[in-house]
């Protein structure tokens, strides 16, 4: 099997994670794509995080009618935060011989990939899928590769993406530009805006029943 790891604090999921993970699974053909919330994220400092059962709760309802799309709770079962190469060698140790594995993240996250614990063993252990960003006009560039991983892979030109000494795969792909985020969502149900067509609404329902993000505003 061929399975997608998308990662992400999905506070709240919303139709840009959706159709984003759609085009992924799609294009590389992937069996399974897995979202994974994160328990205790180590990026993100400056701000309070939902309580893992609403994010979990919500990224349920979100996916439930896309039998493409699994849930896993592997990082909240993990004491302390939530990083990348533990969930990867979690899945790693646990898959059949013939499965692979594809990190998905995007250009953003992987610029700063040389901040991650352990970054450089990350990459023997799946393949890698860095997706563009709405307004990066640069993100299919290949030539740009964070200076802290260029020396682990050589380029083919015949197949276009990068290969690791270790014979993973690293692709940048080119998604629809949907210029929602979960921010202005917050912010939205913080100052009483409609978030429908942001969000599914069985994630607006579940938001507003549950009185989510009311109470927090933050910058833009």
């Amino acid at each position: 099997m061929k399975i997608g790891l998308f990662g992400g604090t999905f506070d709240p999921i919303h139709w840009g994670h959706l159709r984003n993970a759609e085009e992924v699974r799609e294009a590389f053909s992937l069996d399974r794509l897995l979202f994974i919330p994160a328990g205790i994220p180590p990026h993100k400092r400056m701000r309070p995080v939902t309580p893992v059962r609403d994010r979990v709760a919500m990224v349920r309802l979100a996916i439930a009618k896309n039998p493409g799309f699994t849930l896993s709770t592997v990082e909240l079962s993990r004491p302390g935060k939530s990083y990348s190469i533990d969930t990867v060698r979690d899945f790693a140790k646990s898959r059949g011989p013939k499965d692979s594995l594809y990190f998905i993240l995007g250009l953003d996250a992987f610029l700063d990939i040389g901040s991650w614990k352990e970054f450089e063993v990350i990459f023997s252990l799946c393949h890698f899928i860095v997706t563009s960003r709405p307004g990066c006009e640069d993100s299919l560039s290949l030539g740009r590769m964070p200076v802290a991983v260029r020396r682990l892979f050589c380029y083919d030109r015949r197949e276009k993406f990068y290969r690791h000494k270790s014979g993973t795969k690293l692709y940048f792909f080119k998604l629809t530009d949907i210029a929602i985020s979960a921010s202005d969502i917050r912010n939205r149900v913080k100052e009483g805006k409609s978030i429908r067509y942001l969000v599914p609404l069985q994630v607006e329902s579940y938001i507003k029943r549950r009185g989510l993000y009311r109470g927090r505003r933050e910058g833009r």
